[in-house]
C-alpha cells in the first residue's frame, strides 16, 4: 500500500507541474481561435491530465468531506476538488484555456 501512495503522489506532482505551464502559457487571443498545435496538445496532453486530476480530486473530496463538513467549507472543497477540474476537462472547447470559452 505504501508503494501505491508514493506512485499516486508522484503522479499528482507530475500532473501539477506539467499542466500548469500548458494552461498559463496561452493568451486570450489563442483561446478564442486555438491553433492546430493548441488543439492537439490539449487533446493528447491536457485533457488526459485533467481527467486524472478530476478522478483524484473526487477521491480526495470523499476522503476530506468529513473534515470539510466540520470546518464549514464542504461546498468550497467540492468546487475546488471536483467541479473546477471537471469543467476544465469537459466543458471547454478543444484548445481553449478557460471553461468560459465553451465554443467558437
Amino acid at each position: 500500500m505504501k508503494g501505491h501512495f508514493k506512485k499516486l503522489a508522484l503522479a499528482l506532482s507530475v500532473t501539477a507541474v506539467v499542466s500548469t505551464p500548458v494552461m498559463a502559457s496561452s493568451t486570450q487571443a489563442e483561446a478564442e481561435n486555438p491553433s492546430f498545435l493548441a488543439m492537439t496538445g490539449d487533446l493528447l496532453v491536457a485533457r488526459p491530465l485533467m481527467l486524472a486530476t478530476t478522478a483524484v480530486g473526487a477521491v480526495a473530496y470523499v476522503i476530506s468531506s468529513p473534515f470539510a463538513a466540520l470546518g464549514g467549507n464542504l461546498d468550497q472543497t467540492g468546487q475546488t476538488l471536483v467541479v473546477e477540474p471537471f469543467n476544465a476537462t469537459f466543458k471547454r472547447c478543444l484548445g481553449c484555456t478557460s471553461p468560459n470559452n465553451e465554443g467558437l
